[in-house]
This record gives C-alpha cells, sequence and structure tokens, in this order.
C-alpha cells in the first residue's frame, strides 16, 4: 500500500473545497512558520510519499496568468529571506548561507520530479513560485520580485515553509496555486476566490493522477 499524499493549506476555506480527494488534508495556518511546523507534525503522525503546498495566491507581471488560472512549481523560493545592503538586497547565496545547518540550499527548494508533467496534465503554467511572509502591496514591489526572479509566476506564504519540513523529512514536494488576483495593491474587489479555489483543486488532481502512473 501506498504512504499518503499530504496537501497542505493555509486555511479551512481552502479545505473546505477539497472535500472527497485521496489525500490527507491538513490546515496549517497563515505564514511560512505555521507551514513548517503543521507539516513536520502531519508528517511524524502519519507518513506521506509526497507533500502538495496548495491554495490560492497572487500572479505576477509578466507571468501571464489571470484570476482563475492554476501554476505548477519548478521550484519554490522563500524569496525575502536576506539583507539589506543600503538599496541592495542580499540573498543567502550571495550571503554565503543557507536554511540548512549543513550548508547548499540558499532559499531554493526543489520540487518533485513529476511536477512538470502534473502541470501539463492539469493545463497549468509551470514555473518559480515565491514565499513571503508579508503579501506585496505594490506595482512597484511586485515588478522588484518579477525582476528579482525571473519568470515568477505566484505569491504565496506557505510553500517555502511547506518545502523546508518536507525537505528535513525526505520527502518530495509540489506547490500548487489557483490565481485570486494579481500581486500589487490590495483591491479585494477584484479577486476571483471561487475561480482559484476551483483551479487549485484542478491541480490538486492533476499532481495525484500523474502520482499514480509515476
Amino acid at each position: 500500500m501506498r504512504a499518503a499524499v499530504l496537501v497542505v493549506v493555509a486555511t479551512a476555506g481552502e479545505a473546505a473545497r477539497l472535500d472527497g480527494l485521496d489525500a490527507q488534508v491538513v490546515v496549517c495556518g497563515v505564514g511560512p512558520v505555521a507551514a513548517a511546523l503543521a507539516t513536520q507534525r502531519a508528517l511524524l503522525a502519519k507518513p506521506a510519499d509526497l507533500v502538495v503546498s496548495a491554495g490560492i495566491g497572487g500572479a505576477y507581471p509578466g507571468s501571464g496568468l489571470e484570476p482563475g488560472d492554476l501554476a505548477v512549481s519548478s521550484v519554490i523560493i522563500h524569496a525575502d529571506l536576506g539583507a539589506w545592503d543600503g538599496n541592495s538586497w542580499l540573498d543567502l547565496d550571495v550571503l554565503g548561507l543557507s536554511v540548512l545547518p549543513d550548508g547548499g540550499q540558499g532559499t531554493r527548494f526543489p520540487v518533485w520530479r513529476g511536477a512538470e508533467a502534473a502541470a501539463r496534465r492539469a493545463g497549468a503554467a509551470f514555473g518559480p513560485m515565491l514565499t513571503l511572509s508579508s503579501v506585496t502591496g505594490s506595482v512597484e514591489g511586485a515588478q522588484t520580485f518579477a525582476r528579482r526572479h525571473p519568470g515568477a509566476l505566484t505569491e504565496g506564504m506557505e510553500g517555502a515553509g511547506i518545502a523546508h519540513a518536507a525537505l528535513l523529512a525526505g520527502v518530495p514536494v509540489v506547490e500548487v496555486r489557483g490565481v485570486s488576483n494579481s500581486v500589487g495593491p490590495r483591491d479585494r474587489a477584484a479577486w476571483r476566490m471561487g475561480g482559484a479555489l476551483t483551479a487549485a483543486r484542478r491541480g490538486i488532481e492533476a499532481v495525484l493522477a500523474e502520482r499514480s502512473v509515476t
């Protein structure tokens, strides 16, 4: 019997749209620390052979994504972990530091080998996905992150924490996000939550289908 797939989402509202999936769904709370701790606890309680970070997220300028679209990670990046030197941003690679005690990881987390095939199966965009501890609220901020991480698709608050815990447990991970809005000024009236949640479920279903053949 195969080990379970663990799906980690930030909120109960996201979890409510995932009934009936062949996976364990855990609500972690908001942010990378809460996400990492909840993922670790879930993996200690019940082994899994794949962890999926899922939910809604904002799309970066230049990603080509619109509300209701779907994105799957090619890499998961903890994008606001580093240091400022005056007006210059230094990430952990530049600083010679790592999120791991033995070094070598920087802030980039590799993803499950079936991620690209799952993206194709779902008709999703496939590219870097960023995790921040606070939501970007300006056009200038969104453009800065998009320049700093070429090809970045989406912004979320949990992916890197989930990926970190999965990495330490030796379990592959992938991030799946339905697009609810564009990254930038906070305009709740423009958000499309229903479409984003539907897209996220479609992405998880594609991951589960791809896992069954890999």
